[in-house]
């Protein structure tokens, strides 16, 4: 396995911007089929399965990860179709795809993988594949932003011009002496907070505490013990939680759907991720020897699906 210069890697932020303008003007599958069937089940790992939330967001679907999914199908009542969502089609998505395929009723797979792993279990018509382009392993973005963009129908170029012209100007240079955050993004962007619990998680690990709260959420009992969080709202102008002096507002876009939520909340991590030591990619090279090791097949420090 290649060796990498952490120097000379994206973070994060840069690589929303290379996303969105990769994605800019791109023909995405339609997901207009979803509506032909009664209740769905859909089932992922980690953010796949918080980007199936937002996709069946207002639907009676059945959403689960890879830990609780054959409990959820048990016990669910009238699935008719079932979707994976695995942007490798490989991992637990090669287990779950055969397992599904075993279930009797119609699947579908959406992955970013021509050459998916879990393909195989799947009839043709119904793999849908989505755009990529090089990513870091586990950053993600493209991925899952291309699959979001089906529904939301956002412009990544618009996306893109205001994250130059509104976003970046405010983000300060000072993020890196903060060792805890506390996110805050509106009540109606509530299943985005577990994508940027997770993305904390693989990028900072510990070393950072990190918190993700609605305005409604964040009015219980979450800030009694006084700490020295950074509080930075997305869409919401927080003049309640925190010390004036460590509030960072940052306004969406007028009428922001996920996908400009989740490109510009990827921004702000980036950010912080630019302003810390390098551990993400320093660490990179050896924990993919490991993962590979763990789900016996090889899984690149830089994923690149074509």
């Amino acid at each position: 396995m290649q060796e990498l210069d952490a120097s000379k890697l994206m973070d994060l932020h840069e690589c929303v911007i290379n996303g969105l303008k990769y994605l800019s003007g791109k023909k995405l599958p339609s997901l207009d089929f979803l509506n032909e069937y009664s209740r769905l089940f859909g089932v992922g790992s980690g953010n796949a399965e918080v980007t199936l939330r937002i996709l069946l967001e207002c639907s009676d679907a059945v959403i689960a990860d890879e830990s609780e999914y054959k409990k959820k199908l048990d016990i669910a009542k009238g699935i008719d179709t079932a979707i994976l969502l695995s942007a490798s089609g490989g991992k637990h998505a090669h287990i779950i795809g055969k397992d599904l395929n075993e279930r009797d009723f119609e699947a579908y797979l959406f992955t970013c993988n021509p050459n998916a792993l879990a393909r195989e279990y799947f009839d043709e018509e119904k793999v849908s594949v989505f755009p990529s382009t090089k990513e870091l392993y586990t950053y993600n973005f493209i991925t899952y932003v291309s699959m979001i963009l089906t529904k939301t129908k956002e412009d990544p170029g618009q996306i893109l011009k205001y994250i130059m012209t509104e976003v970046d100007p405010l983000i300060p240079g000072t993020l890196g002496k903060y060792k805890a955050f506390y996110l805050i993004v509106p009540n109606r962007f509530n299943n985005i907070r577990d994508m940027f619990i997770t993305k904390f998680d693989e990028l900072f690990g510990s070393k950072i505490s990190k918190r993700v709260f609605t305005p409604e959420q964040s009015k219980h009992a979450k800030t009694v013990v006084p700490s020295d969080e950074m509080f930075i709202s997305l869409g919401y102008d927080n003049q309640l939680f925190g010390n004036e002096d460590v509030r960072l507002n940052i306004p969406l876009p007028e009428n922001a759907g996920y996908a400009a939520m989740m490109a510009i909340g990827y921004y702000v991590i980036g950010n912080i991720q630019a302003q810390k030591p390098p551990w993400f990619k320093e660490n990179l090279v050896p924990y993919c020897k490991w993962a590979s090791e763990v789900f016996g097949h090889k899984i690149e420090p830089i994923v690149k699906y074509v």
